[in-house]
């Protein structure tokens, strides 16, 4: 079995001694996975008709890793839907690993609560164990950083979504928020990513269920969680490595936590610089750090075409239309509208000439939660990453990296960018994003002070 990097050790090399970015990637151990095997949706509500329908089916294993499984319609649907594969399959090994901090709370902005952590509990009273449900505490506090790990293994599939569990994401109630969803038959990638889950977090000490009432609190758990980061930062997926055949895809899961020796971010910044004629990235939040605006611009003077799909601020999650009462969590959209515009300006002459393509999505009053990277035609990275500094410093990340020399996936990546550009516009000209002067008079007063007091630099490193 082989290590994707030696740990810790290797991680540094590829910063140390900045390899080429051809050689870096080279260098990756892959998966060998059948073209055929590996399926795009690109519709919410089928991908979770798809979630439920492999839910019911699973025989052996149901490993989910998500930020929330939220206490909604959808939510108790996904709960429901485990609880009676375990009832008809008893031998079901089911562990569900959500953030610790985000399970404990409720929604921003809401009367506060005991959070999803009181459904878990209830779901454990009413139906007995089997249905193991985990928080996982990335660091001390939540906004230093949570479990941003994707991935649901069920027996030998991989669902790999940017989604989290609850109504919106799931397209419960006539809305939803657009993300990416592929289905993976690998028993070798499904069981990679389930031995992470078990061995790295299942059996931490700093890892603990939510469905009992007594559980010990953060405070108490300080010192496990201190060793618990120091664990993660220097953890890497385990695999055997493999040659993929002409009629497959080479499969390498990447895992980033921290600053240094992230190798998520390494290859992010790899397969840009590596980038021959087109790039494709999609974040929903655009606040890009600053190693990647600048391989961007190094793109841009090679000629290079790049496209960027972002949301517009009204598709954000924490957008709060003008006529309802304003909170401080709906001054983020303006803020990432902001960190755009700056870039659109400093890129006036690219997007003239039609190398650069800025392309808002906006649907109706639905959102947008799209990351991820295409290289040419033949490269991909699925992720969770939001590609902004939070994700480069604080989260536990994940993705999967695809690599298809024969180009058999081109036509599904095709569908999907085709699917997702329906509902965007071009942006022309840096002036067709609203200045500060134009927003809500709420949103004017609380910018003036940020800015007055130099916040501004410091939020866009914790969003």
């Amino acid at each position: 079995m082989n290590t994707l990097l030696t740990p810790r050790l290797g991680a540094l090399r590829l910063f140390r001694r900045r390899p080429r970015a051809d050689v870096l990637l080279a260098g990756l151990p892959q998966l060998s996975v059948p073209a055929s095997a590996i399926r795009t949706l690109t519709d919410p509500v089928v991908y979770r008709q798809q979630l439920l329908a492999q839910i019911a089916s699973a025989r052996r294993r149901i490993h989910l890793a998500a930020l929330y499984l939220q206490d909604d319609t959808a939510g108790r649907e996904v709960m429901d839907a485990l609880y009676q594969a375990k009832a008809n399959h008893p031998d079901l090994d089911i562990a569900i690993f959500v953030d610790w901090h985000r399970a404990q709370r409720g929604l921003i902005g809401k009367v506060k609560s005991e959070g999803n952590a009181a459904m878990y509990r209830e779901y454990a009273e009413r139906f007995g164990p089997g249905v193991a449900i985990y928080g996982v505490p990335v660091k001390s506090r939540e906004l230093f950083g949570v479990l941003h790990l994707k991935g649901f293994v069920i027996d030998d599939t991989v669902i790999y979504s940017g989604a989290s569990l609850n109504d919106v994401y799931l397209a419960r109630h006539g809305r939803y928020r657009l993300d990416r969803y592929h289905f993976i038959e690998s028993p070798d990638l499904a069981d990679c990513l389930s031995r992470f889950m078990l061995q790295h977090l299942r059996d931490s000490s700093a890892v603990h269920s939510l469905q009992e009432s007594a559980r010990p609190t953060t405070q108490e758990l300080l010192p496990d969680i201190r060793r618990f980061r120091y664990e993660l930062q220097n953890a890497q997926y385990q695999f055997p490595a493999q040659v993929p055949g002409a009629d497959a895809v080479g499969v390498t899961p990447l895992l980033g936590c921290g600053r240094g020796g992230n190798v998520l971010n390494a290859v992010v910044m790899a397969l840009l610089r590596n980038t021959r004629q087109r790039l494709v990235i999609l974040t929903p939040y655009f606040n890009l750090p600053r190693p990647l605006r600048v391989v961007i611009g190094q793109l841009l003077q090679r000629g290079c075409e790049i496209t960027i799909v972002v949301g517009d601020k009204t598709a954000n999650d924490f957008y709060i239309p003008p006529d309802e009462p304003f909170k401080t969590i709906g001054l983020l959209p303006y803020l990432y509208e902001n960190n755009l515009r700056r870039f659109a300006q400093a890129h006036s002459r690219e997007i003239g000439s039609g190398r650069l393509n800025i392309r808002l999505w906006r649907h109706a009053d639905n959102s947008y939660h799209l990351k991820g990277v295409f290289v040419d035609d033949d490269v991909a990275l699925l992720t969770g990453s939001n590609l902004n500094p939070r994700a480069w410093t604080l989260d536990l990340e994940n993705g999967l990296l695809l690599r298809d020399p024969h180009k058999l996936l081109l036509r599904q990546h095709e569908e999907e960018l085709a699917a997702i550009m329906e509902h965007t516009q071009r942006l022309a000209h840096f002036t067709e994003l609203d200045t500060p002067r134009e927003y809500p008079p709420a949103v004017q007063k609380m910018l003036g002070r940020i800015r007055h007091i130099r916040l501004d630099r410091l939020l866009n490193r914790l969003l």
